[in-house]
């Protein structure tokens, strides 16, 4: 190839990258924090304190899951009766049944798992995106 192809060849991966980064940008759904920002309907008066913003959806909380977590893997997911945990690097979505729907709650981990700690357990590992389930001697066998 010549230089001249090069340049040209350069200059559409420079332009096919503008453009995902634009349709990114337009959409918003760079985390899952993002993706439940632009699909559900924001509730103030669910939030818990400052820490986990709260959001509504008229649909299940298995049903709320499936679709973010078909988006967005999680490094850790728990579910029980009382909702769906899900842990991220740094966020946790807890979507916990309403009488007609669900409340997803945003928080970062470091105050999520604190106050989730009673219902996960040691469920959701330690760490940016690691679990840590056991260890010691002969573990992972």
């Amino acid at each position: 190839m010549t230089y001249r192809r090069w340049i040209v060849v350069g200059m559409a991966v420079a332009v096919v990258g503008v453009l995902v980064a634009g349709f990114a940008i337009v959409n918003g759904t760079f985390s899952p924090r993002g993706y439940v920002k632009d699909k559900y309907t924001r509730a103030a008066s669910r939030d818990i304190g400052r820490e986990a913003i709260a959001y509504t959806s008229s649909k299940s909380p298995t049903r709320v899951a499936k679709e973010l977590t078909d988006k967005w893997r999680p490094s850790d997911r728990y579910t029980d009766g009382s909702g769906v945990y899900l842990r991220y690097d740094d966020d946790s979505v807890v979507i916990l049944p309403l009488a007609a729907g669900s409340v997803i709650l945003l928080e970062d981990m470091k105050t999520a798992h604190p106050r989730y700690h009673s219902t996960v357990g040691s469920y959701w590992g330690w760490g940016r995106g690691s679990s840590v389930r056991g260890g010691g001697p002969g573990s992972g066998k």
